[in-house]
């Protein structure tokens, strides 16, 4: 059964879609102007306010909405607040009118909203009038000042809706969000609506409600919308005015606001937003970190923690009042891989002392990482992490083998950018140059072996013999996440060798630049790891085909051949075609015969025939 509640709305609605029927677009107009003209038409206010609605046509909602505004706009600084009441007021026929004004300027803000956020209100026209009624009445609806409760009315309806909202975020950003005391108001809502999501969703995971938690991904998702909007507090400084949407500005004591007339207010307009401007960005720095550390706490969905992560390090961490840490890099993959940015701002920027930050630097080198969608932004920042030359050498070394090891099973251009950043450490730090030249397992024998002299090696002769035991064997644990324990330095950059034989032709020419001496650092240079990073097959692809070879190599033929193999190539075989179908016959009698063939034909080469039988 239908609750009490629904059928009063739809009795009510049918109510009012009976009292429009009886009004004609010119009998609205006519009662618009006699509202304006005397109090003795004040009753036109019902019949006008049933127009102001989602389901009117546009044409009757617009002729309803224009004289509406007017009429309340010219009483707003007379009309009671909404919670006024007494006894000894009660009596008073001026304030019993003023009151009933009241609460019909209450319904004509609710339905200005309910008209903004509607789904059947889909004329962008009608909307944008709207917007701009509504933050008319917010401009002065509070006794001249900026009224922040029918402004966090309107934000609650918008984060609340079921609709798409980048048509008013839209009008928003271009038309109010350039204000300060607009962003000022905006930051204070979201933060209480962030705040209310939260404790919302706290109440929510011990019911398991399903549906309650796809409507709070809805409104997070729409309070990021709103934040991103906002352009970020910067630009205001102390020789820089402070616009204002409302004339007497935002940090104005309530005991000094009643004192600016109109006149004061522009002759000190200029002089109170300059004179302010320093506390003003202190003020709108302060709810700009509130409102993003109250949204960041929410419980945020795995696609709007990618986007937050992606700009954070440039469009919030710089303006916060407190930098923060985030456990974004705690949490792996490629949502670690987002917020390197940010943790590498906050430490080199901020002060920020982040414990064991490369052990899991390190633990992100993973194969997957060459396809991730941000690999070039993650590559440059490892690159710029081990550029530190106070970097100990075990770290140096773990970091470069396990580059090195990953050169194995990456792509070409995956291959490209180890070499260079393999290329970059070394020519960085010379104490790791001993993983390109060491042959043998045991360190210690490598260094007698290389730097000890004759008599030294006699002595050495055993230790050599137990390492000579161990050839072949890599003492590097590439499962392992700890740098120190993963044994890099009694290893060697072998897999390095074997990109010489790569089946790309780039990645074979490429490492050979690893074979200069990169311990002289006057002769060698650091590659750019952003110009590898862009690499994929089809650009490798195009760069092999536009390349000017000078020397290719040719097929010769005396003779224009007849078929793609000749019969020398297959010796002691007879291929015959019959009806189509392919028989193999093996031809036992021309065999030495063509032996003999074969072997003049090669010109003494040594070739073994292959026999097989049918």
């Amino acid at each position: 059964m239908a609750s009490s509640s629904s059928i009063i709305a739809l009795k009510t609605r049918s109510k009012k879609n009976k009292k429009r029927e009886k009004y004609s677009l010119s009998e609205l107009k006519t009662l618009g102007h006699q509202l304006l003209s005397s109090k003795e038409h004040i009753n036109n206010l019902c019949p006008l306010l049933t127009f102001v609605s989602p389901t009117s046509p546009t044409q009757y909602a617009l002729e309803a909405l224009v004289p509406l505004h007017s009429f309340f706009m010219a009483l707003l600084p007379r009309l009671p607040a909404s919670s006024t009441a007494n006894s000894a007021a009660l009596h008073d026929p001026d304030f019993i009118y003023r009151t009933w004004i009241r609460s019909k300027f209450d319904d004509f803000v609710n339905s200005l909203i309910a008209i903004s956020v509607s789904p059947q209100s889909q004329e962008e026209a009608l909307r944008e009038v709207v917007l701009d009624t509504i933050m008319e009445l917010v401009k002065v609806g509070n006794g001249g000042r900026f009224h922040s409760a029918i402004y966090h009315r309107f934000l609650h309806s918008i984060v609340h809706s079921s609709t798409g909202i980048d048509v008013l975020l839209d009008f928003l950003e271009s038309k109010f969000f350039k204000y300060i005391d607009v962003r000022y108001f905006t930051y204070i809502t979201l933060e209480k609506l962030a705040r209310t999501l939260e404790i919302k969703d706290i109440s929510e995971n011990g019911d398991g409600n399903s549906h309650s938690r796809e409507s709070i991904e809805i409104c997070i998702r729409k309070i990021l919308h709103l934040l991103s909007r906002i352009p970020a507090p910067k630009g205001i400084n102390e020789n820089a005015g402070c616009e204002t949407w409302n004339g007497l500005g935002v940090f104005i004591k309530d005991g000094n606001r009643e004192e600016h007339s109109e006149q004061e207010k522009a002759e000190d307009k200029s002089s109170n937003n300059t004179l302010s401007a320093a506390n003003v960005a202190k003020k709108i720095k302060v709810k700009f970190t509130k409102a993003w550390i109250s949204f960041l706490r929410l419980p945020l969905p795995l696609d709007v923690y990618k986007e937050v992560l992606l700009t954070l390090h440039l469009s919030v961490i710089p303006h916060l009042s407190n930098p923060i840490l985030l456990c974004s890099y705690d949490i792996g993959g490629v949502t670690s891989v987002m917020a390197l940015s940010s943790l590498y701002i906050l430490m080199t920027q901020h002060g920020l002392d982040y414990p064991n930050f490369y052990e899991k630097l390190y633990a992100l080198l993973v194969p997957s990482i060459f396809m991730a969608r941000h690999r070039a932004k993650f590559f440059e920042l490892l690159d710029t992490c081990l550029r530190s030359p106070l970097l100990p050498a075990y770290l140096a070394a773990a970091f470069a083998k396990k580059l090195s090891r990953l050169s194995l099973s990456v792509p070409p251009s995956g291959a490209s950018i180890i070499v260079a950043l393999i290329h970059n450490l070394l020519r960085r730090h010379p104490s790791i140059n001993c993983l390109v030249h060491w042959e043998d397992g045991d360190p210690t024998a490598r260094a007698d072996a290389r730097d000890a002299k004759d008599s030294e090696r006699e002595k050495s002769s055993t230790s050599l013999e137990v390492s000579a035991k161990e050839q072949g064997i890599d003492h590097f644990n590439i499962t392992e996440v700890n740098p120190i324990k993963a044994n890099a330095m009694k290893s060697s950059l072998w897999e390095i060798d074997t990109l010489h034989h790569h089946y790309c032709p780039f990645v074979s020419r490429f490492v050979i630049s690893l074979e200069d001496d990169l311990t002289v650092r006057s002769k060698t240079t650091e590659f750019a790891v952003k110009d590898f990073t862009s690499g994929s097959y089809a650009t490798i692809f195009r760069e092999e085909i536009s390349r000017r070879v000078k020397q290719v190599p040719l097929a010769f033929y005396k003779a224009t051949p007849t078929s793609l193999f000749s019969e020398l190539d297959f010796v002691g075989w007879t291929f015959k075609y019959e009806q189509n179908e392919e028989s193999i016959i093996t031809n036992t009698d021309d065999y030495s015969k063509n032996i003999k063939v074969s072997e003049e034909h090669e010109h003494g080469c040594a070739k073994k025939p292959r026999i097989e039988c049918s």
